[in-house]
């Protein structure tokens, strides 16, 4: 027994003479800031979208940064909640509302896309399925990105159960490219993911909500893709929305899949910090983004139409989401739900 006092007597005066190693800089090449993506497409491109923002980033702050996408939209806000203080994400409204009612997660900036400040889900189907209206999916196999998806679940959720639709079979796909590959390979009845208007090469849309979402129907057959295969140009108009990001393994995504409706509008997703985020930092690479939304590099980045198609950014505030919050209270999800679909 005397042997273990003194034992412990002895580790107990170490402890007190060791340095006391202090956590690195926030920023500092050992405790890098993380840049969070949501998986909504493909992760590669990504990542390689998302270093070219960390690379300007560190260049005009020294700070350094850590791009990474996460398995899942809640594992997103999971990992902002568990780094409170090094954590800034690019997440769409839904996380974002969730996440902030979990610990605290702040809004930035909103998406820019084309002048819009919203978007919409579009219900998809296969131009042979007899499918004409949203009233014809009771009983239908849906296919969406992701349970915890503004535009692929949540918005679609709430439109089925004010207009008393039950579906049948539910599929989470994994992303709006899989979403919308499940319609075009007949794997699911239909699938729910984001609309974005057509438009010119330099832009411009002639759509407006209200308008029909497709592509007008004498221009289908004309739909190709592009020699640099970025886009599918139909008569001049290149289509934005979810078919887009499966253009090259399916070209003919526009004649295959048709929208049959849109949501009402939607806020765009955000740029936001985790609730412990330090204020000098945040001010810093808030700055830099905005001088970076204005480089050529920015669209080889966010603004990549196969990354998340930013075409700019906005400052926005809390308050501009209370949309989605009453969504999420309509459908009666807790954030015990949001954990569950991570």
């Amino acid at each position: 027994m005397k042997r273990i006092s003194m034992f412990l007597a002895v580790f107990m005066a170490l402890i007190m003479i060791l340095p006391v190693v202090a956590q690195a800089e926030i920023g500092s090449e050992e405790n890098p800031i993380k840049v969070l993506f949501v998986p909504s497409v493909e992760a590669n491109t990504i990542v390689t979208g998302g270093e070219i923002m960390a690379k300007a980033l560190h260049d005009a702050t020294g700070y350094f940064f850590e791009v990474s996408v996460p398995t899942s939209f809640a594992a997103t806000v999971e990992e902002m909640c568990a780094s409170p203080d090094n954590t800034m994400g690019f997440i769409p409204a839904k996380p974002y509302v969730l996440g902030s009612e979990l610990c605290g997660v702040d809004v930035a900036f909103a998406a820019l896309r084309y002048g819009f400040k919203e978007y919409w889900s579009e219900f998809i189907v296969r131009r042979d399925s007899g499918i004409e209206k949203i009233e014809d999916l009771a009983g239908k196999k849906w296919a969406f990105p992701d349970a915890a998806s503004t535009s692929g679940y949540t918005v679609p959720s709430v439109m089925f159960k004010k207009l008393g639709i039950k579906v049948g079979e539910e599929v989470q796909a994994g992303g709006h490219n899989q979403a919308v590959k499940a319609v075009y390979n007949g794997e699911a009845d239909f699938a729910t993911v984001f609309y974005s208007a057509f438009r010119t090469p330099e832009g411009v849309s002639p759509w407006k909500y209200g308008d029909p979402p497709d592509i007008p129907e004498d221009l289908i057959d004309s739909c190709v893709l592009t020699e640099d295969k970025k886009n599918i140009d139909c008569g001049g108009y290149l289509v934005k929305d979810a078919r887009a990001n499966i253009r090259e393994e399916a070209p003919d995504v526009v004649q295959k899949v048709k929208i049959i409706a849109l949501s009402e509008a939607i806020p765009n997703d955000t740029l936001s910090f985790g609730p412990d985020f330090p204020a000098d930092i945040r001010a810093k690479i808030e700055e830099a983004l905005i001088a970076f939304a204005d480089t050529p590099e920015w669209a080889e980045s966010i603004g990549n139409p196969d990354f998340y198609d930013w075409t700019g950014l906005e400052r926005t505030d809390d308050t501009n989401y209370d949309i989605v919050r009453q969504m999420v209270a309509e459908l009666g999800e807790t954030l015990d739900d949001f954990r569950k679909s991570n």
